[in-house]
């Protein structure tokens, strides 16, 4: 009797999982993959599923078929989830929010020199105290090549930086991603670099922050190796700026970036003489919350700067509207520079717990952020690192859904169904790196 009652409740056990089973049907997300190059589907390209509910876990891999159409039965409670398509060996991403059901997605062919390549905004930033300079730099790079493609090679971006510089951290951000952690390796010539990492069609931004011996003085020759609508450098108010050129130069005032000095080049050639010489101390002071700022005002050329040959470049009008969209990143720029001046401070001596050196060095640095050593040549492959990748396409996700929200592009109900499907799932990313 005891054998038959484990039996029945063995096969009772099972019958209800059949019967739940047949309850829940395994959902389905299918999709496209189409060479925007070609216009044609991107046969034979590998799909990667990667679930990022519990982080970046690879849940599946298929090959689209002739018509460039891949398909995946998803197993588990909604959740969000992430399409990467691999094109001639470069990767291409596309979100799957919850309650999708079906994704496109687009790459390109890949070329070694693509045309229609140019920087879009070139900002320098530095700070200094007795013997260290500060800088943290930031390009905007734009490829609008016709057909689109993706331009990567051995030495895909190249830029110079001043005599001595120690490269602290590099990150690189393509169109419509997150920040990722990158490497700048230094070239033949003196003082030139390169960042291995493919400009896709579209904005790419790259930012590097680093470290110069400094007296006190020191001259910066940037070299412009691209066309760029802006080339700008931030400095404290307590520091100098002298440029070789003054008329190549606009002193531009910009509320939202409190006293800090900022000079804009305008449509810089390649090879063209940028050289400028900084001299002095002082600490970049991150501007105020922009909400608390008041109305915006339209930057204005500083006074008198007009005593140049042909009386100056006069108002720059269209420059505040071409900075207003890289107003993030120079905040941001902002934030890694008073970071990066901690840690230098903080390595040369120790600082009381009340100090400002001290106070900076506490500053919590990006988490994709590359230092030095071992570090630098680690890849992101850590519970935290994967943590906070979930939180970097989270925080995405939940930005394109307010933009779609606020564009009419999705209903009130579908709106409020991938809301809470990405709340639940942002809280629980955030229980676990808490």
């Amino acid at each position: 009797m005891t054998k038959l009652a484990q039996s029945a409740l063995f096969a009772f056990i099972v019958a209800l999982a059949i019967a739940s089973s047949a309850q829940t049907p395994a959902q389905t997300l299918t999709g496209t993959v189409t060479n925007a190059t070609t216009s044609k589907p991107a046969a034979g390209d590998e799909v990667i599923l990667i679930n990022l509910t519990n982080g970046m876990d690879v849940a599946g891999s298929t090959k689209a078929d002739a018509a460039g159409k891949f398909s995946f039965q998803l197993s588990g409670p909604p959740g969000p989830h992430l399409i990467r398509a691999v094109h001639q060996g470069v990767t291409y991403h596309q979100m799957a929010p919850p309650g999708t059901s079906s994704v496109d997605v687009n790459v390109y062919d890949v070329s070694t020199k693509v045309t229609g390549l140019s920087v879009t905004v070139d900002v320098l930033r530095f700070q200094a105290d007795n013997g260290t300079l500060q800088g943290v730099r930031t390009f905007a790079v734009n490829n609008s090549s016709s057909p689109p493609k993706t331009q990567m090679n051995d030495h895909n971006f190249e830029f110079y930086l001043p005599a001595n510089a120690k490269i602290e951290q590099v990150e690189a951000r393509a169109p419509n991603g997150q920040p990722i952690a990158a490497q700048a390796s230094p070239q033949a010539e003196k003082n030139r670099y390169a960042i291995q990492f493919p400009l896709r069609p579209g904005e790419t931004q790259f930012q590097l922050a680093f470290t110069v011996p400094y007296s006190g003085k020191i001259t910066v020759d940037p070299k412009p190796l691209y066309p760029a609508e802006h080339f700008v450098v931030v400095l404290p108010k307590t520091m100098q700026f002298t440029a070789a050129n003054p008329a190549g130069f606009e002193l531009v005032k910009d509320p939202t970036q409190g006293d800090n000095l900022m000079e804009v080049a305008r449509q810089a050639k390649p090879g063209q003489a940028l050289s400028f010489t900084v001299q002095g101390t002082g600490t970049i002071v991150e501007p105020p919350d922009e909400a608390a700022s008041g109305p915006q005002q339209e930057p204005q050329p500083a006074q008198g700067r007009d005593n140049r040959p042909g009386g100056g470049l006069g108002a720059p009008i269209d420059a505040p509207d071409a900075l207003q969209k890289y107003r993030w990143p120079i905040l941001f720029g902002f934030a890694v520079l008073l970071a990066v001046g901690g840690w230098v401070v903080t390595k040369r001596q120790p600082a009381p717990a009340n100090s400002p050196a001290a106070t900076a060095s506490t500053m919590p640095m990006r988490p994709t952020s590359v230092g030095t050593g071992a570090a630098a040549s680690a890849a992101p492959t850590s519970a935290a690192s994967r943590s906070t990748m979930l939180l970097e396409a989270l925080k995405e996700e939940i930005f394109q859904l307010e933009v779609e929200r606020r564009q009419n592009k999705i209903t009130p109900e579908e709106y409020e169904k991938a809301k809470a499907a990405l709340d639940q799932t942002l809280d629980r990313a955030l229980k676990r790196q808490s």
